[in-house]
């Protein structure tokens, strides 16, 4: 299946809107879900918004916390199609730093790896419940410069899906490639979204 039959669509492209989001859905969800969960909720009404289906479901097949070898080729492809969807959003008019990424639980460590390992300008990232990708974290892997880029990490300190060090461990290495890191760590909450995030994403959308 190639990246548009994978992708769908909501609203007018450039030159109509000049800011697009791609959104990235979690493990047993589908692109439709997490644009229905944010559209009418986050200030995107006048957003180009691109939402990628992962075959089967699943961005990879095992914990975000396994080596990654384990979750090969499906992480690669996954990255090469955000990548391609970046690509075809430029090629199309949009500048990068009006360029937006948000992902909740599998799709937010997506979105993360993604990120460090192309990092440059963006509008934000935004990683509801998630963290990079690895049993460990090989920092060779990440490269460039995200001069400044916002990036939300909001997470539960409970997560059953998300440990909270990995979180942490993620926002310091993010730091040090020069993202405008805010962290948010809702005591008690679990794998879910919360209010507070919705009107920290919608700042910085804004």
């Amino acid at each position: 299946m190639d990246i548009y039959e994978r992708t769908i669509y909501f609203g007018e492209m450039y030159p109509k809107t000049t800011k697009a989001i791609i959104m990235i859905h979690g493990r047993e969800s589908e692109a439709a879900d997490i644009v229905n969960s944010f559209e009418g909720v986050l200030p995107i009404y006048d957003y180009y918004i691109v939402a990628p289906n992962a075959d089967n479901n699943s961005w990879y097949p095992q914990s975000f916390l396994a080596p990654q070898v384990q979750n090969e080729p499906m992480l690669s492809d996954a990255l090469n199609l955000l990548k391609s969807l970046i690509n075809d959003l430029t090629s199309t008019g949009y500048k990068q730093e009006d360029i937006f990424i948000l992902g909740f639980s599998q799709g937010a460590c997506l979105a993360l790896e993604f990120v460090a390992r192309n990092a440059s300008r963006l509008g934000g990232v935004f990683a509801l419940s998630g963290g990079l990708i690895g049993d460990t974290l090989n920092t060779a892997n990440y490269k460039g410069n995200f001069m400044g880029t916002p990036v939300f990490l909001g997470c539960s300190d409970v997560d059953s899906h998300i440990p909270l060090q990995r979180v942490k461990e993620s926002a310091v290495i993010l730091r040090e490639m020069s993202a405008h890191v805010i962290e948010k760590i809702y005591p008690g909450m679990g794998h879910t979204i919360n209010r507070d995030e919705i009107e920290e994403i919608s700042e910085i959308l804004k």
